[in-house]
């Protein structure tokens, strides 16, 4: 089994998610007493939520790529991000190095192949569902990429960094969620990616009437695939 370098903390409720999931898909791949390989370095979050909305990306990536060299110089064999936002930092610790990073927007993009969607809508941070990273990512796999009006995209914003990455859990911000979610339903989305990773707190398979995209659990389950030696 190759060993996973996992960059999380951001935030730890998302990582714990990672953490679960990765041992469970270890345990059904393999059975018996097999767990995940893996290290972690988890990001004091608060540090990193600051330099974001400060727009301080360079020095966010200088963050990241350093607690990478760390990770391969501990013996990991590929990165994992463990949130999705942070993504536009993956060609900078590819570079630096010389590790792959198991991107998020490319093994969701695979799921939404795979499901047969064509249309979906992207729900995340705004620095997500503003910025081109995942998009032209999707866009390269022939998917269309949807994402709500600015005010949404606001509300959208609002709840993750004030209450999902908090570990609170609104049930009007959850009603909030689905109404964006089925109003751009009726613009044509066929599926809904949750692209940060602690919206799969507020947000399941079953809420609205289109397909969910955990990328949480895509991610998590994706790395575990590319880690088993068969």
């Amino acid at each position: 089994m190759k060993k996973i370098g996992v960059l999380g903390g951001m935030s730890w409720e998302s990582s714990l998610e990672y953490y679960r999931i990765m041992n469970e898909e270890v345990k059904d791949q393999l059975g018996k007493t097999h767990s995940a390989n893996f290290l972690m370095y988890s990001f004091d979050f608060h540090q990193v939520e600051v330099l974001q909305h400060e727009n301080k990306w360079d020095e966010l990536t200088d963050l990241m790529v350093d607690e990478a060299k760390n990770l391969k110089a501990a013996g990991a064999d590929f990165i994992v991000i463990a949130t999705n936002t942070m993504h536009l930092m993956a060609p900078a610790i590819e570079k630096e190095t010389g590790l792959k990073v198991l991107h998020i927007a490319e093994a969701t993009g695979q799921e939404i192949i795979k499901r047969g969607l064509k249309k979906v809508l992207l729900l995340g941070t705004k620095f997500t569902m503003e910025g081109a990273f995942y998009r032209d990512i999707l866009e390269a796999m022939g998917i269309e990429v949807m994402i709500p009006d600015e005010e949404d995209r606001q509300r959208v914003h609002d709840i993750i960094y004030h209450e999902l990455i908090l570990g609170d859990i609104k049930t009007g911000s959850k009603k909030a969620y689905v109404d964006i979610i089925e109003k751009m339903a009726l613009k044509g989305a066929s599926g809904v990616i949750l692209g940060c990773t602690e919206i799969p707190l507020l947000i399941q398979e079953g809420d609205v009437s289109i397909d969910v995209l955990d990328t949480t659990f895509i991610h998590a389950k994706a790395a575990v695939k590319n880690a088993i030696i068969r």
